[in-house]
């Protein structure tokens, strides 16, 4: 056990530390905007004029991607079924309309199949990483994204001899239910009230609270005020501010 010092904040008896992947190791943001214009427009050639109220579901407008939008912090499924509900706003039936968002989202996928190019590690991310997992820290990665795709990150980005669990959003539970936490929890082999977790959403907040951890770090990248994580421990600006305190 270590005791993890965040500016003037200290974790005591940290066994592991858990944490987000969009937006808190990887910079997906224009990523997630493109693929969002992506699902807009194959939406949007088969129901004309859907694709503009689509984009302000998802929290795009313009260039910008709200960091507490539904693209931002929902899983894949939540955002399917959003589309699907604007889709059955036109009238169409509930099966049809499910079954055109799943056609776009598949095909908006082809389109943005090499997610590495637009999605890098954050700047000095592999280094904390390696440094933490060095020191004896058990780490593990949950995302809401889904469980392939963290396993494509973390081997894209060469953690894989760090991260010790790759974890993602593929049932009906969702961020912030706390069972994720305590699931992933229990796949280290670690006890909640040991383990911290690093996110960039409410939800990544919420869940670790509500599951009872050691903490919650919230980050947001260069914006260390961010209001929507407010009820975090600590709220840091960059990753290597997350220090071992001996």
């Amino acid at each position: 056990m270590v005791t993890i010092k965040v500016g003037k904040t200290q974790f005591t008896e940290i066994e592991g530390i858990i944490f987000d992947k969009d937006g808190t190791l990887q910079d997906s943001h224009q990523y997630l905007w493109q693929l969002a214009q992506k699902r807009a427009r194959m939406v949007d050639a088969q129901i004309p004029g859907i694709g503009e109220p689509l984009l302000m579901a998802f929290g795009v407008q313009d260039h910008h991607l709200d960091p507490t939008g539904l693209m931002a912090v929902g899983s894949h499924k939540e955002n399917e079924i959003a589309a699907a509900a604007y889709i059955a706003e036109t009238g169409r039936s509930w099966f049809e309309s499910k079954n055109i968002a799943k056609f776009a989202f598949e095909e908006a996928d082809k389109y943005m199949s090499n997610r590495s190019e637009t999605s890098p590690l954050f700047t000095g991310s592999l280094e904390v990483i390696k440094e933490l997992a060095e020191l004896g820290l058990k780490l593990g990665i949950l995302s809401a994204d889904t469980t392939e795709n963290v396993e494509i990150f973390v081997k894209e980005h060469q953690l894989s001899p760090y991260i010790e669990l790759m974890m993602g959003v593929d049932g009906t539970l969702t961020k912030p239910d706390p069972r994720l936490f305590l699931q992933a929890c229990e796949k280290l082999k670690l006890n909640p009230q040991n383990t911290l977790m690093v996110g960039d959403a409410l939800g990544d907040i919420e869940m670790a609270h509500n599951a009872g951890a050691a903490g919650a770090i919230g980050i947001c990248w260069g914006k260390p005020e961010a209001s929507h994580l407010e009820s975090a421990d600590v709220v840091i600006s960059s990753l290597d501010e997350i220090k071992i305190s001996y």
